[in-house]
């Protein structure tokens, strides 16, 4: 099942579920609400409201207003590779909040304060019943879905200090969506094997598979549950593959104008443009 947060004209939100080119209203505003109801999967899959149709459509954030996003470093073995680090024996967390979201057509806005602005393609663990210290089945079936998310990080601030928070958490940089896509529909389930790709003005930087993650999303799930409760609709960001701008030699960063794209198949892509602050 597909699932999204609709913008509409009238400049609310709408949850609908999506269905080759036509997208069904859910009767909530959007899928952070859907998610915090217990019978949700039922709810998504029956209901019969309003359609619109894909064409044009206006995406959110797939969870506009997540109660926690945490993000974890580190977890392609690739990328640990390319930046000079040892394997770690546990995942590397930070966190991100709600105002560093845009939809997955936004702009997305490079601060002045930067001159470092990087791409960080990930798949987004999307979080579907209350669960703490969860093992195995428990947290399979805390797994709402997955989405696409770009963990764009301003690294001359994110190596200022030894924590990260600094560098991955400036407002209107972070696209997620267009979908939510449940685990029954994706191969792996809920270790799916998707290919992941950033691309650049049409130069490709990125390109993987999220069967290659270290802490697949079950073991996230089981980590950070241990800490917290993880709640319906609380968005965990999985980790990068290789290919980011920083590693490079010469490092590459993004500039105003540049359009960068991200991609998990069978999660959809986010386009975004990046804009200079104060043009978005």
């Amino acid at each position: 099942m597909k699932l999204a947060t609709l913008r509409t004209a009238e400049g609310s939100t709408r949850a609908v579920r999506v269905e080759d080119d036509r997208l069904v209203d859910l009767g909530v505003d959007d899928l952070g609400r859907l998610l915090a109801q217990p019978d949700w999967k039922e709810r998504a899959a029956t209901a019969q409201g309003e359609v619109r149709e894909v064409r044009g459509a206006s995406f959110a954030p797939v969870v506009p207003q997540p109660g926690k996003i945490v993000c974890v470093g580190l977890n392609y073995r690739n990328h640990i590779l390319e930046m000079g680090r040892d394997l770690p024996d546990h995942p590397t967390l930070f966190s991100k909040y709600a105002d560093t979201l845009v939809g997955p057509n936004d702009d997305i806005v490079l601060p002045p304060e930067t001159s470092e602005f990087d791409w960080e393609c990930e798949l987004a663990i999307v979080i579907g019943k209350p669960v703490r210290r969860a093992t195995g089945e428990e947290a399979e079936e805390a797994i709402a879905g997955f989405a696409t998310l770009n963990d764009v990080t301003c690294r001359d601030w994110q190596f200022r200090t030894r924590e990260w928070l600094q560098g991955k958490s400036w407002e209107h940089t972070t696209p997620l969506g267009p979908y939510l896509v449940t685990p029954d529909d994706l191969p792996g389930g809920v270790r799916p094997t998707l290919d992941i790709t950033t691309v650049l003005d049409g130069e490709t930087m990125q390109k993987d598979n999220t069967g290659d993650l270290l802490f697949d999303p079950v073991a996230l799930v089981e980590y950070i549950s241990t800490i917290f409760t993880l709640r319906p609709g609380d968005v965990i960001a999985s980790g990068t593959p290789g290919g980011v701008g920083h590693a490079r030699k010469p490092a590459r960063y993004m500039k105003a104008g540049q359009v960068l794209v991200t991609e998990v198949t069978g999660l959809g892509r986010c386009e975004n443009t990046i804009v200079a602050d104060g043009t978005a």
